[in-house]
């Protein structure tokens, strides 16, 4: 009897973190940019894998970030169809152009010509989402094989596009073979 009591008390004790854990806490920090641990999602909770800072030029911060996967997908299976998220949280003024044209180029490198040319209609509707950012926003990018890739601002939803293939060409600006920085990647991916 008293086991059993123990037993439903340890329950109840794991049951409470797990749902704090999901409701929004910020306990990962890095630069003073705090990340939740877990980001609920149409697929299940996805639990952060890794998260860095981007330098430009090696002196000058330019965002931090943070990936969030299910446990159970390995680091090497985070472009596969598997839900994802990435967050970026920016540092400075940055022009909804600029992404756009960093998104084009960084999505060249890593897809061939004929892989570009597929999802080039969908990459053209996905850049009109775009908005200028100022220091303090916060860009998400959300993949589940169900919805698609919806990018929030701030959390709020500007747009999905409904395509596997465009999602791992847009993940792969970050998590790829060729990304805007491997040591970003690494650490993004928990490796």
């Amino acid at each position: 009897m008293k086991n059993q009591i123990n037993i439903n008390i340890t329950k109840l004790i794991l049951t409470a973190i797990l749902s704090l854990s999901g409701s929004g806490l910020y306990s990962a920090q890095i630069g003073g940019v705090h990340f939740q641990d877990v980001y609920p999602s149409t697929s299940g909770n996805l639990n952060i894998r890794g998260y860095s800072i981007l330098n430009y030029m090696m002196v000058i911060k330019a965002y931090a970030g943070a990936l969030y996967l299910k446990p159970s997908v390995s680091s090497d299976q985070a472009l596969s169809a598997a839900p994802r998220i990435l967050e970026l949280y920016y540092f400075h003024k940055i022009s909804a152009d600029d992404f756009r044209e960093s998104t084009i180029e960084m999505i060249k490198k890593n897809t061939d010509s004929a892989g570009f040319g597929r999802i080039e209609n969908q990459l053209n509707a996905f850049n009109a989402f775009y908005r200028d950012v100022v220091p303090g926003d916060r860009y998400r990018a959300d993949y589940t094989p169900e919805n698609g890739t919806t990018l929030y601002l701030n959390g709020r939803a500007l747009g999905t596009i409904k395509s596997d293939e465009f999602s791992k060409a847009f993940f792969s600006i970050w998590i790829g073979k060729n990304p805007i920085d491997k040591k970003f990647r690494d650490r993004l991916l928990g490796r």
